[in-house]
C-alpha cells in the first residue's frame, strides 16, 4: 500500500458466492484501499474472477455486501449501479473489444453512454487514452489487425476512458510473450503513480506480482476464502502456510495443513 495511504475506497463484507451446491467462497472480507495495487492470487477455481465480477457489480453473491462511497453494490438501484460504473473501469481477460469496432469507436462507448461530451472532446480524449498506452494513431485500426498486447493496451485505454477510481484488471498478462507482460506491468505501475488509480488485478503470473503488486490476498479453493494477505515480500519471505509457501516459492507444499500460520 502507498506510504500514509489508509481510506478504503472499496469493503468487501462478509461475501459469499454459491452455485448450486458449490460454494465457492465464503465469509470473505476485504477492503481495497485508495491508491494502492490490490493482486488477488490463488489456484484455479478458488473464485478470484467471481470475485472480481461481484466487486464490480456483474455477478450477484449468495450474501453479503460491496460498499463504495456509501453504497451497497451488491442492491444497488440502477441509477446508483450507473454511478458506480462511472467510477470504475475493467479490462477482461480477452480485453472485451468489439470486433466491428475501430479502436475509437470501442474507447468512445463508455465516454457516450456516461458523459454528455461533444465529439470532439471525445476524439481529444480518444487521442490522449491511445496515446498514454502507446497506441497514438491507431485510431481507425481494427482489433483484428493488433497484436495480443495492442489489444490489452487498447482495452486498458478503453477502461481508463473514464479517468476512472478504480481499475479491475482481469489475467493482465495472459497469453502473452514475456516482453509484451514486462511493458504491460511498467504501464501498470506508471498509470498507478502519475494518476494514484486504485488498481484490483487477478493474475497468476509471480514475476508480475512481485514487480507491481503494493499488497496480494490469495483465495484457496479448499479453505473457501483469503488464507493470506500482505506485500509480495511479506507472503514469499514469511509466509510458513505451505499452500503460499508453493505458490510465491513454486515448491510443493510439505502440508496439508489447512490451519497452518503464515507471516503477517
Amino acid at each position: 500500500m502507498p506510504k500514509g495511504v489508509s481510506e478504503a475506497i472499496i469493503a468487501v463484507e462478509n461475501l459469499t458466492a454459491r452455485f448450486g451446491n458449490n460454494t465457492v467462497f465464503e465469509g470473505v472480507n476485504l477492503e481495497v484501499y485508495k491508491g494502492e495495487v490490490l493482486v488477488v492470487v490463488g489456484e484455479s477455481g478458488c473464485g478470484k474472477s467471481t470475485l472480481l465480477k461481484i466487486m464490480i457489480g456483474l455477478q450477484k453473491p449468495s450474501e453479503g455486501r460491496v460498499m463504495f462511497r456509501g453504497v451497497d453494490v451488491v442492491s444497488a438501484t440502477s441509477e446508483q449501479l450507473h454511478s458506480y460504473r462511472q467510477n470504475i473501469g475493467v479490462l477482461f481477460q480477452s480485453s472485451a473489444l468489439f470486433s466491428s469496432m475501430r479502436l475509437k469507436e470501442n474507447i468512445a462507448l463508455p465516454l457516450e453512454e456516461y458523459t454528455s461530451l461533444n465529439s470532439s472532446m471525445i476524439d481529444m480524449i480518444i487521442k490522449m487514452k491511445l496515446g498514454m498506452v502507446n497506441l497514438a494513431g491507431y485510431e481507425n485500426h481494427y482489433p483484428s489487425e493488433l497484436s495480443g498486447g495492442m489489444k490489452k493496451r487498447a482495452g486498458i485505454a478503453r477502461a481508463m476512458a473514464l479517468d476512472p477510481t478504480v481499475l479491475f484488471l482481469d489475467e493482465l498478462s495472459a497469453g502473452l510473450d514475456p516482453v509484451t507482460a514486462v511493458e504491460l506491468d511498467n504501464l501498470i505501475i506508471k498509470t498507478n503513480e502519475a494518476l494514484g488509480t486504485t488498481m484490483v488485478i487477478v493474475t497468476h503470473e509471480l514475476e508480475s506480482i512481485c514487480k507491481i503488486a503494493h499488497r496480494v490476498v490469495m483465495l484457496d479453493k479448499n479453505a473457501k476464502g483469503i488464507i493470506a494477505e500482505g506485500s509480495p515480500t511479506q507472503l514469499k519471505e514469511k509466509a510458513t502456510d505451505p499452500r503460499v509457501r508453493s505458490f510465491f516459492l513454486r515448491q510443493l507444499p510439505e502440508s496439508n495443513d489447512k490451519d497452518s500460520s503464515y507471516g503477517e
